[in-house]
């Protein structure tokens, strides 16, 4: 019973529901106003299954650049993830105030390096099965045809939107 609610949420959101009154979701004319909305709810799955692991997507997000990129600058871990400089420092700050990553100087003196602490590789380690719960619901929901297709466009967005704004300045 509890797997076919959870398998069914998504598909509720995808259609209007005659037991719950929910409001079908309504084509936008703007890509922006779409990508966000479906981030939106994408991100709510995944902290509700993360919940149980004490993190939030945002937090599990970080800890997995930082898992992958290894020692990164607070400007290139924002670049990696097209994050703005403010929301990343007060994401930062609390992982920093959790004791799951560390700051040291960079090269630069204006340059602050980011690492996974043991207490962070830690966390980052006992959340994945639960990431990795949403995960499987979300490509189960969307087929391993819709699965591939959203991996791959929304890599090929964020590329080229990057691209074109680092063009620009």
């Amino acid at each position: 019973m509890i797997a076919n609610k959870r398998r069914s949420m998504y598909i509720q959101i995808m259609r209007q529901s005659e037991h719950n009154g929910r409001t079908k979701i309504i084509s936008l004319p703007c890509a922006c106003a779409n990508l966000r909305r479906a981030a939106r709810i994408v991100t709510q799955r995944y902290d509700h299954s993360l919940q149980t692991a004490g993190i939030k997507a945002t937090q599990f997000t970080l800890l997995q650049a930082l898992a992958r990129a290894g020692n990164v600058t607070q400007g290139k871990l924002g670049d990696l993830l097209g994050l703005d400089s403010t929301t990343l420092t007060r994401t930062l700050g609390l992982l920093r105030a959790k004791g799951w990553i560390q700051a040291k100087p960079g090269e630069d003196r204006r340059e602050v390096c980011l690492a996974l602490t043991a207490a962070g590789r830690r966390k980052y380690q006992s959340a994945r099965r639960y990431w990795q719960s949403a995960q499987k619901q979300l490509r189960r929901v969307l087929g391993e045809a819709g699965w591939k297709q959203i991996m791959e466009a929304t890599i090929l967005t964020a590329a080229l939107a990057q691209q074109r704004r680092h063009q620009q300045r």
